[in-house]
């Protein structure tokens, strides 16, 4: 979809950019994929805050997404390509032989009518979902498994791709978008191609207004705090107070290493994101 940019009638409007929505289905979401989504602003049980600096925004309703890719060896035709607001690519609405309907992830280059598949006999093409293990090397892939019959996990927004390297005693070597290599059990599915909506990272926010209606909020710098909400807060005039960049519960904020170290994750990796 192209970028769609506008009359400068405003100063936000001036840098703002839009994707046009071209080929997109201009319908409700089925009906019977949907779920309600509650508005919680990133609070936990206790009501307190959780993820600083959100809240707010549009209303929407999720939709339930097939990342398992379980129905196999049944055909499916695409139905529509729909527009999802809660994450960056959008979505194909498919309708399989028996009737059942699910969402999908649409891959760059799906249309509307053409027939998916999912199991270890499908083409090579993109949206069809196999087993790593019987994927050619070199092909591009997404909505990557991590454990077999759990679902994707690995390579979920717009444009994203994943490459995969090499196959032995088992497991398949994949290069993730972060340029990461990551060994993962040839059993595990996953989908043929690179995901759609590729122009999402050209769009321009353009004015403060539209993160709020995704529900973002200004954040707050800490050192225009006081000093018992940060440790750069306070001082006389403009200062830090000396002490190094370092998030409000005083863990240094550049270098220091947070990645918990969890064993079965961290095996599996060849080749850390540069």
């Amino acid at each position: 979809m192209p970028v769609k940019s506008y009359k400068p009638t405003s100063p936000g409007i001036r840098t703002m950019t839009t994707l046009s929505f071209e080929g997109l289905a201009k319908k409700r979401p089925e009906k019977g994929l949907i779920e309600s989504k509650k508005r919680i602003s990133c609070r936990n049980n206790y009501g307190r805050v959780t993820v600083r600096w959100r809240g707010g925004g549009h209303k929407r309703f999720y939709r339930v997404i097939d990342f398992k890719r379980d129905k196999r060896a049944i055909p499916a035709n695409v139905i529509a390509l729909e527009y999802d607001p809660n994450r960056t690519v959008n979505i194909a609405l498919l309708g399989y032989a028996d009737g059942e309907k699910r969402y999908i992830l649409a891959p760059a280059g799906l249309k509307v009518g053409d027939t998916v598949a999912s199991g270890e006999e499908a083409d090579i093409r993109p949206g069809n979902a196999l087993p790593i293990g019987a994927i050619p090397l070199g092909t591009f892939i997404h909505n990557i498994e991590m454990k077999v019959g759990k679902g994707g996990q690995l390579v979920r927004s717009a444009g994203g791709y994943a490459q995969l390297m090499a196959k032995e005693g088992g497991y398949a070597t994949v290069k993730l978008p972060s340029n990461e290599v990551r060994l993962v059990r040839q059993e595990c599915y996953a989908t043929i191609g690179q995901l759609g909506n590729i122009d999402h990272e050209n769009i321009s926010i353009g004015k403060a207004g539209r993160n709020r209606w995704l529900g973002r909020m200004p954040s707050v710098r800490g050192v225009a705090m006081n000093p018992v909400d940060h440790p750069h807060g306070g001082g006389e005039g403009k200062s830090k107070g000396g002490n190094q960049p370092s998030s409000p519960w005083g863990v240094p904020a550049k270098g220091y290493k947070t990645r918990s170290k969890k064993k079965y994750s961290d095996k599996f990796i060849v080749e850390r994101r540069k």
